[in-house]
Formats: structure tokens, sequence, C-alpha cells
């Protein structure tokens, strides 16, 4: 087929023409790819892919990082949990230990939370020992004079309720060593009754569902709670510090009835099968004033702090 040629102005013969077949008219030199082609039409090229090797490989560092990143989630959940609980310890002991040594008889919310108060008791002569030979005895205290607390019983007898504040702080507040008539004393020479005030509570501060008027048992029983070991002790004060005679020594007990030691121990956290966590944390501090003795109408002693009462007891016979 001849097809003229403007560049010469003459004719030459097409050379797509191959066994009476016209593949149409050629590019131009250095055109590619050609109208109306593609290049895959022209060449085809193989598409790119990844092999079983290489996907073995994706799965198996994929399988690696799972198992590292599931090892570790238990270890933060429990780290999270762990600072709750602290945090919760922390704010609770504030609100108790503000109550306590400011002698607070209104705080009734703290029905709420404390179900029960157990002092364990025990009685010494004034030789040192345990009259009887017995152990302590346990006196316990809640708010409707039940066994709600795993090994935990009410004896007749001791019938203060925890249904008010006051009744709380007032068991709370008891001494460390009273004498034989009750009265705080800094020690048992002449016989008395030391005491172990443990109170079971539930979280003050904490989810809002957990809280009054919240009574489903469920939810109260899967609620965060602890122990509290509560120690009002005497300020401790060597006895012969100037080197004089017992009757003599009038700095220290004054020092001794009016400057104590308050010392709430948590344990955490309170099971309901009655057994107790890991978490152990004190909180510490000193509380000038006397601790007044308050009968109630059942010849119960509640006692209470009153930081701005001081007592004299320079002429208080020295045991």
């Amino acid at each position: 087929m001849k097809i003229h040629d403007q560049a010469s102005g003459g004719w030459r013969v097409a050379s797509g023409v191959r066994s009476g077949v016209s593949f149409g008219p050629q590019p131009r030199k250095g055109a590619w790819p050609p109208r109306g082609f593609t290049p895959s039409t022209l060449n085809p090229q193989p598409v790119s892919g990844f092999t079983m090797v290489e996907i073995a490989i994706s799965l198996a560092v994929i399988g690696i990082a799972l198992v590292a990143i599931i090892g570790v989630l238990p270890m933060g959940m429990h780290t999270q949990r762990d600072n709750r609980e602290e945090t919760i310890i922390n704010q609770d002991a504030t609100v108790l230990m503000e109550a306590i040594r400011g002698g607070a008889r209104g705080l009734d919310d703290l029905t709420n939370y404390v179900y029960a108060i157990t002092n364990y008791w025990t009685e010494y002569d004034n030789k040192g020992a345990v009259n009887g030979g017995g152990g302590s005895v346990n006196n316990g205290y809640t708010f409707a004079k039940s066994s709600v607390v795993p090994g935990y019983y009410s004896l007749p007898g001791f019938s203060i309720s925890l249904n008010s504040g006051a009744n709380i702080v007032g068991l709370l507040s008891t001494p460390e060593y009273t004498d034989n008539s009750g009265n705080p004393t800094n020690n048992l020479c002449s016989g008395g009754y030391s005491n172990h005030i443990v109170a079971y509570v539930r979280s003050i501060s904490g989810p809002a569902v957990e809280k009054p008027p919240q009574d489903n048992p469920i939810i109260q029983a899967d609620a965060f709670g602890y122990r509290v070991l509560c120690v009002n002790a005497p300020v401790a004060v060597d006895t012969n510090i100037f080197g004089l005679p017992p009757n003599q020594q009038f700095y220290n007990r004054q020092l001794a009835a009016n400057l104590h030691e308050l010392r709430l121990t948590f344990f955490w956290p309170q099971q309901p099968n009655g057994t107790l966590g890991p978490g152990r944390q004190t909180f510490r501090t000193m509380v000038a004033g006397q601790i007044a003795q308050t009968p109630t109408n059942n010849n119960q002693l509640l006692y209470f702090y009153q930081p701005q009462s001081f007592i004299n007891v320079t002429n208080a016979p020295t045991p």
C-alpha cells in the first residue's frame, strides 16, 4: 500500500502491511505507547504480590506482638486497680482521721459505710498477768446486731448499735489502755484492759453506684471494702527522764494524759468470704487534748477526743 509522503512530496510503501493485513498507521519514531494501544496489550507484565513465605513471616511477627500485648494487658489492669484502691484509701483515711481526732458526733453518714466494729480486749491484773489465764474477748457491734461478718459475732450485753455517727466515732476512739473503771490510762501497772479496735468499712469514696440508697446485697458485697485497725495510744515518754521519783514526774504524767498517738492501719480489700487482700497502709498523727469518757444510756462507754480540753493530773496518784 502506497501512501503520500508530505515531507518529500512523493509516495512510499506503508511498513505496516503484512500478508495483506494492515495494522493502520504506525507511530512516529520515539512515540510510545502507540495511539489506541496500552502497554498491557502490547507487552503484558506479571502482577506483583506476596509469596506464602512472606505471609508466614508476617503472621509470625503479628503473633509475637499479640502475645506480648496480651501478657502486658493484665499487668496494666492490676496496676490500675491498685492505684484506684490506694486513692480510695487515702481519701477515706482523711475522713476517718479528722472525725476521730476532732471528736465528731454528728457524722451520721458513717452509718452507711461502717457496718461492724469489734473490740478484742484483754484484762490484766496488777502483776501484768492475764486474768483467768485466758486470751482476748470479742465484743462486736453492728447496726442490726447480726452476724454480718464471717467469724464475727455480736455478744449479748454489749448493745451499742452503729445507728449514729457518734456511736461509731466513740467506739473508734476507745483508748488502747483503760483502767478497771474504763478510764483512759497510759499503762497497765495497776491492772486494766488492753483494747484492740477493728472496724469493717465499705469505701466512703468510689463509684456512686455502690453508695446509698443502693440496697442490693450483691452490689454491696462486691463493693470495695477494707478493715481499719484503730489505735489510740498514749504518747511514749521516759518515766525517769529527769531522774525524779514517780510522785514528782509531773511533766511526764501531764504529757501522757494530754497527748495521744492516733494510728489507723488499713487492710484491703475485704473479700466476701472474710479474707483480706495484700493491701496495707498506716496513717499516723498526734492529737493534743484529753480523751473524755461518755457513758451511754445502757452503761456502755464511748470515748471522744477533746482537742481544746486538757486535764490536770499533777495531783493524781502515780501507780
